[in-house]
């Protein structure tokens, strides 16, 4: 159960890299777009700490309900805010840094709640 709280632990990290990855890639492009390493990198990371609970809930450790209430809240609007605007050819730079936000407070939380 503890190789697969710790595979499932590197997924969640290569999403949150991915989708933190795909925003910072844009940073200086005047005109900013949901990219696939977004798309990939947020679901993984809602997948796979979806799974991160479920493991840890299933054995003996303890779960932090709030911080995961929270992540779950902030992952879920990432996750809408990238499907509705992936096929438009441009967002505009307010969505694009509140999606940038968003992941670093969900970084955030993960790290010091």
């Amino acid at each position: 159960m503890e190789t697969l709280r710790e595979i499932l632990l590197v997924l969640h990290l290569l999403g949150f890299g991915a989708l933190f990855g795909g925003l910072l890639v844009q940073h200086r492009d005047e005109q900013k777009r949901v990219n696939g390493a977004m798309r990939d990198g947020v679901g993984t990371a809602v997948v796979a700490g979806l799974g991160l609970v479920g493991v840890l809930e299933a054995g003996d450790g303890d779960v932090d309900h709030v911080k995961v209430g929270i992540k779950l809240v902030v992952g879920v609007v990432l996750l809408v805010l990238v499907m509705m605007n992936m096929r438009k050819p441009s967002i505009p730079q307010g969505l694009w840094a509140l999606m940038l936000g968003l992941t670093v407070l969900n970084v955030g939380v993960a790290v010091f709640v």
